[in-house]
């Protein structure tokens, strides 16, 4: 799990396999976010595609864990703010089984977890081994708009 300015994005540039790390930087850094529209935007194939979307933040206890086998993901806010929490996968209950098409698992909430209110301009990455639960609200539910940037890492 990291969490870091949009001003550091290029630090992370040569992680991962085949370059995919800096097609999804190159991305980021070559496109107005906030004039983007909500969908999906492939990249490299299914290697390296974004999800834009919108939403209105909710409580922490209806927000779920959720991991990855497959992909890391890159949540970027482009606007607004949320709490991102994160868990170690060994330390998560599974509340359902693994969905391969979609490449998700869920978590109960059973484990606090570290949370950090991420903000416009912000961005955590989270690995396949990092169990994650975004779109909680700080307080009061806020309008937020973000791009996850998804990168296949086997």
């Amino acid at each position: 799990m990291i969490l870091d300015l949009a001003a550091n994005l290029d630090f992370y540039r040569g992680l991962g396999i085949e370059g995919r790390y800096a097609k999804a930087i190159d991305f980021l850094k070559s496109h107005d976010l906030k004039t983007l529209e909500n969908g999906k935007y492939e990249i490299d194939g299914k290697n390296v595609y974004a999800n834009v979307m919108e939403y209105d933040t909710i409580p922490w206890e209806d927000a779920a864990y959720e991991a990855h086998k497959n992909y890391t993901d890159i949540q970027y806010i482009i606007e607004g703010s949320e709490v991102m929490t994160y868990a170690p996968v060994d330390q998560l209950t599974a509340s359902g089984p693994y969905n391969e098409e979609k490449d998700v698992v869920k978590f109960d909430n059973s484990v606090a977890g570290l949370r950090a209110v991420v903000h416009g301009g912000e961005y955590m990455i989270f690995n396949p081994w990092d169990g994650h639960k975004p779109k909680a609200c700080d307080g009061a539910p806020s309008h937020v708009k973000k791009i996850v940037v998804k990168i296949k890492e086997n």
